[in-house]
């Protein structure tokens, strides 16, 4: 597997990705996370991901010639607590359910952590969904991420969680 920086060119794999996920959580039950449509027919989310992908804060994993994962970072999320210091905010992350159990995405949450300090950055930060029976917010706190507050955007119950990051 290898990571690079993502494009436009990659936005179709972003979309089949997020379908993807979506799809999947459906199928488990867990429509309240990013709901039952298909994103890849979202003008909004399609506007977002390219935008990510202008911006250069698109990454994607790449395995055998395809996308497996992509990540997203960027400043904070409007709907969390700004904080005082330099940070690095993962604002997307995604695997290809083909490769799970295949360390995608601890791999590009380690990646976030080298753009964090290559800005100066001593503090990453994500959000993610806290509703049914808390399996993301477990998996970010494997990854070394400590949940601090909950919050909701609407009806959508969310999880802030924290990683403060050694300069090496």
């Amino acid at each position: 597997m290898r990571i690079r920086a993502g494009t436009t060119d990659d936005v179709g794999a972003v979309l089949r990705l997020m379908d993807g996920a979506v799809a999947w959580l459906v199928a488990r039950g867990i429509a309240g996370q990013w709901g039952t449509e298909p994103m890849s027919g979202d003008p909004g989310r399609i506007a977002r991901f390219t935008a990510m992908a202008e911006q250069g804060e698109l990454h994607v994993a790449m395995v055998a010639g395809q996308v497996a994962g992509v990540l997203g970072v960027g400043s904070a999320m409007d709907y969390v607590p700004a904080v005082a210091e330099p940070e690095l905010y993962v604002r997307l992350l995604v695997t290809d359910r083909a490769h799970e159990g295949a360390g995608i995405g601890a791999r590009l949450l380690d990646h976030a952590r080298g753009i964090a300090r290559e800005r100066g950055a001593g503090l990453l930060r994500v959000d993610c969904y806290a509703g049914a029976d808390g399996a993301l917010v477990r998996y970010y706190e494997q990854q070394g991420f400590t949940a601090t507050e909950t919050f909701r955007v609407g009806e959508w119950p969310g999880q802030l969680l924290v990683e403060r990051l050694e300069h090496r």
